[in-house]
This record gives structure tokens, sequence and C-alpha cells, in this order.
């Protein structure tokens, strides 16, 4: 009980720059970019020229890379699940009209939108096989998902704080590939959504950085906690029809090393720059317990990088059903 009631306590401390913090990392909703800016107007004479063009790229996209961008797609559409979980975390009250329930509204508007282009985009490419791709969005938001946080706000802030930079990494990096090939209107699309992830990811990492100087031995804690589990991205369960819950994540995943989109050195890297991001290892004033997970955080990325050498990505392709044949 007392360290539920600290966590509440500082979030309490903190609720109170809530507003500053939208301000600061959130743009206003008549300022910033919609769906529609990148999309072609079905209204205009060039929307077949425009059209032709969505699909002709399409078509040309590697495999591999066209269902991590896919996959991506279905990673935000699934937001329903997120925002209902950032709801319950221990300081958020959903009545308050301010504070913590604010932000949680104004990050889901925001990050709605991103979900909403590349629906539309894969949509219109003809490459795709759109219902199985919404059976594996239901699933996604049916089945739930653990992100290991529980309700701790602590933990919570950690995750976001690496899966938006891992977002903010995967989109752009679909979006330079795109670039790339000559497929300019997708590099622009994936190009905003990264650009909103980066913005969202400094967010969290401020808010974790606040409470470094209120908290340090708790965060510290719960730091490691986190590392020790691994972060899970949130389409973990990810499965398509006929599949059981999180059957498909692998083959997901593999696809997404394989076109170097998001491998296991980002993770290592990920993490290298949250531990330089906080200071980790000038933290002072902690328990002892918290100076032994310090010491563990520290020598992390090494071990991981160890591991992750020893690793290999399987060269053949799985079949997703989301892909036309």
């Amino acid at each position: 009980m007392y360290q539920k009631l600290v966590r509440k306590e500082v979030m309490g401390i903190l609720e109170k720059e809530v507003g500053s913090f939208l301000d600061k990392f959130l743009t206003p909703i008549e300022k910033i970019w919609q769906p529609s800016d990148y999309l072609p107007d079905p209204s205009s004479d060039d929307f077949k020229h425009d059209l032709e063009e969505i699909q002709t790229f399409a078509r040309e996209m590697p495999y591999d890379l066209f269902v991590t961008l896919i996959g991506d797609c279905i990673t935000e559409e699934a937001l329903p699940s997120y925002e209902s979980w950032l709801m319950g975390v221990d300081g958020v009250d959903q009545e308050k009209k301010l504070g913590w329930a604010n932000w949680v509204r104004a990050w889901t508007a925001e990050e709605n939108r991103h979900g909403d282009l590349l629906n539309k985009y894969l949509y219109l490419c003809g490459r795709v096989n759109m219902r199985e791709v919404e059976i594996t969005t239901q699933y996604l938001i049916n089945d739930g998902f653990d992100l290991g946080t529980s309700m701790d706000p602590y933990r919570n802030f950690i995750y976001t704080s690496f899966q938006e930079t891992a977002t903010n990494i995967s989109h752009r990096r679909v979006g330079t590939l795109a670039k790339q090939s000559g497929n300019g209107k997708l590099a622009k699309m994936c190009g905003v959504i990264a650009a909103d992830e980066a913005r969202h990811a400094k967010a969290y990492k401020h808010f974790v950085a606040k409470i470094l100087e209120i908290d340090p031995s708790e965060m510290i804690l719960a730091f490691e906690d986190m590392m020790r589990k691994k972060i899970v991205m949130p389409a973990h369960l990810m499965r398509q029809s006929g599949q059981k819950a999180g059957e498909l994540w692998g083959h997901f995943s593999d696809a997404a090393q394989r076109c170097m989109v998001y491998t296991g050195n980002d993770y290592i890297n990920i993490m290298k720059d949250l531990l330089d991001e906080w200071k980790i290892e000038h933290v002072k004033g902690l328990t002892e317990k918290a100076e032994k997970a310090q010491e563990y955080l520290m020598k992390l990325p090494a071990r991981l990088q160890k591991i992750t050498d020893r690793v290999s990505t399987p060269d053949l392709q799985f079949q997703f059903n989301w892909v036309k044949s």
C-alpha cells in the first residue's frame, strides 16, 4: 500500500504540469495534419492518376517490407486497447476533464490518425486482402494485451518511452525504404507518422525524467523490472484467421528483421539511448536495492548484444493472409 500511495502522490504532483505537457508535446487539433492531407482526393481530376501511382508502387514493394507496413497499420489500429489500458493506470482519473486523463485522451486522438491514414492507403493500394487485415485487427483488440506493467505509472511510462521510440524507428525506416524506390507518397505518410511518434516518445521520456527527480529509487527499480521481463510490443498477441493469439507475431517480427525495419540491435540501441537520456549511471541517493538495479541496467546492453549476435533470423518468408496472391 505504501508504494502505491507514493506513486499516486507523485502522479498528483506531476498532474499540475499536464497542461504544459500538452502544449509542449502535442499539437492543436486545428493545426495538426489529417489523413486526407496525404491521400488522393476522390473529387479531383487527378484521382485516377494518383490511385494508379499508389497501386503501381505497392505492387513493386518487397514482400517483407509490405507485410511490415501492414503490421504497423494493424498495431496502430488497435488503439482502443492502449487507451483503455492507460486510463486504468494508478493516478489517472477518467472522470476528470483535466490532468492525466486529458493527456491520455489527447495522446489517443493524435495516435488515432496514424491507423486511419495507413488503413486508407492499404485499401487503395489494391494488394491487400482487407478482410483478413480487419480480422487480425479485431482479434488484436478482442484478445487484449498485457504489457507487464500492471497499473503502475512508473512501469507504464518506461514502456511507452521504449515503445514510442520503437514505432518511430519502424515507421521512419519503412518511409526511407519507400523513398529509395521512388514511392514518395508513402514515404511522406510514414514520415509524418514517425514525427508524431518521436514527439510522443519525448513526452514519456520527460515524464520518467521528472519522476527520477522525485522518486529515483522506485523508478530505477521499475526500469529494472521492465527490462528483466523484456519490453513486448503492443501487437505481441497478433494472429490471423485460423490461428491462436500470438501465433503471427514471430513471423511479423522476422519479416521486419529481414527487411531491416526493426531489428534486435534496434532494441539494444533504444535501451542505450534511454540509459543516456535519463543519465541512469549518474542517479544518486538510491537505496541499496536500487543501486544493484542501476548496476544491472548499465551492464544489460552488453549482455543483450551477446545474445543478439547469436540469434539468426529465418530466411524463409511466411505467407500472410493479408497479402493478395
